[in-house]
């Protein structure tokens, strides 16, 4: 299909929540198969979790698990290049990225849906936390947050950690992003129900809240499974510019397939104009590491 003949005012987007084993050939072929399932459902643009290649190896410091690294371009980025070309689709890939001796990164490709690289983010926020050593493998980003062209539309990406600072989300949407999309791996280390319930609701609502200050689609791919101290929760979902939940998995390998219309970008904008409201020129502390009051 010609690109003038698709009808680019509504845009299927579909999110890959998988359990990821030590065998990192089955996780790609469980990738490819579900994007193929995704594809043949309509879906235009495909989100893979984060690191979905591998088992989350950040729970220990273990240099052996730089030998999970790959040099861009990869084989695993040829192959699913490849596939975007194959289907007309565009994909965002998580990789562990070997750029250089001792500097590797966690970084998403976009891939258009001719198969070229439309793009390339470096998660610019990097964790420290128990079970989340994420300091020792990733040198933090140096592209900055800004968004893609692709055939179906322009798109940001960000990752994990990077979803609880609104200033990425603002400053990705303000490049022109109307889809923003956070490849994940989160979840609790342990089984206190109640305590679990109140993570999931942060973190699905500071990720509504980008949605809505920014008018933009959101989507967020989450892995699921226990891997060692960890059990992942899935709950990847799709939401509109109002931060409605137009599409949502629960906690098993599922494919969310959502449909967006772009026309609402405009008119959310329009109904709720936050960036034309924005006070740019009292921002300047936002710089800051902290603002002492007795100053």
């Amino acid at each position: 299909m010609k690109n003038n003949e698709i009808d680019l005012s509504t845009i299927s987007v579909g999110l890959i929540q998988m359990a990821c084993s030590s065998d990192a050939n089955n996780n790609l072929k469980s990738a490819i198969d579900s994007i193929r399932t995704a594809s043949k459902k309509g879906a235009q643009i495909i989100c893979l979790p984060e690191l979905f290649l591998t088992p989350y190896f950040c729970q220990t410091e273990d240099a052996q698990n730089f030998s999970l690294a790959e040099s861009l371009p990869s084989p695993t980025s040829i192959t699913l290049s490849n596939l975007a070309k194959e289907l007309e689709i565009v994909l965002i890939v998580p990789v562990f990225e070997k750029r250089a001796q001792g500097i590797y990164h966690n970084t998403a490709l976009v891939i258009d849906a001719d198969g070229s690289i439309a793009g390339t983010y470096r998660k610019m926020h990097i964790p420290d936390d128990p079970c989340f050593f994420e300091k020792f493998y990733f040198t933090p980003g140096d592209t900055g947050f800004k968004s893609f062209a692709t055939r179906y539309g322009r798109v940001g990406v960000l990752i994990c950690w990077d979803q609880w600072f609104p200033e990425a989300a603002r400053l990705t949407a303000l490049s022109g992003a109307q889809f923003l999309f956070y490849p994940t791996a989160i979840g609790y280390q342990d089984e206190d129900a109640e305590e679990s319930r109140q993570q999931i609701a942060a973190w699905e609502t500071i990720q509504k809240s980008h949605a809505i200050s920014n008018g933009v689609f959101l989507g967020s791919a989450n892995r699921v499974g226990r891997e060692k101290a960890l059990t992942f929760w899935g709950r990847s979902f799709i939401c509109n510019p109002f931060g409605t939940v137009i599409g949502q998995a629960e906690n098993d390998p599922q494919i969310v397939i959502a449909q967006c219309s772009l026309p609402e970008i405009e008119s959310t904008r329009q109904n709720w104009p936050f960036l034309r409201d924005r006070r740019v020129d009292a921002y300047q502390d936002i710089s800051k590491l902290y603002i002492d009051t007795d100053e």
